[in-house]
């Protein structure tokens, strides 16, 4: 598996992203995650639709919280678009949160398993076993359209750009 160096930094220092570093343009590589239910999801699963991946560390920092919030509201203003909010903690966590917060717009996904998605798009920390900070976005043909790799984990991703791709298509 490749490594990717220098890309990313939690709280200053370097970490290393295990994977493959996706970009636009390319074909969205298939995955497998966990939906609340411990069922799996892959991506044909939102065959059709945009998919906006919203990929955070951990549903239990106030970061991740916060991203979790945005993307919630961001995704009750789409058409024919999907928010998955996917890390590597337990379903069970995320959707108590989701329920807690009352957020029911975004598709939490877990990749605590295999780490299939993180290793496909080049997201998963090597030194933690979590996943980096970042947004996705891939067309209803299954391209990926838009890539942001947050330099700093403990940072917000670019909600605004990501939200200007998603209308664009």
């Amino acid at each position: 598996m490749t490594e990717i160096k220098d890309k990313v930094t939690f709280l200053g220092n370097p970490v290393t992203l295990v994977g493959n570093e996706v970009k636009e343009g390319d074909k969205a590589p298939e995955f497998t995650l966990l939906n609340g239910s411990l069922e799996p999801v892959t991506l044909a699963d939102y065959a059709g639709k945009v998919k906006v991946i919203a990929v955070y560390p951990s549903i239990d920092t106030g970061v991740c919280q916060a991203q979790n919030r945005r993307f919630n509201a961001e995704a009750d203003k789409l058409d024919n678009a999907v928010v998955l909010s996917v890390s590597c903690d337990l379903p069970f966590a995320q959707k108590r949160f989701c329920a807690a917060e009352g957020l029911d717009s975004v598709v939490t996904l877990s990749d605590h398993r295999e780490t299939d998605f993180g290793q496909k798009y080049g997201f998963l920390i090597k030194e933690l076993r979590l996943l980096s900070r970042g947004t996705v976005i891939v067309d209803q043909d299954d391209v990926v359209r838009y890539v942001e790799y947050v330099s700093e984990v403990t940072e917000e991703p670019n909600y605004e750009k990501a939200m200007e791709v998603v209308k664009s298509l």
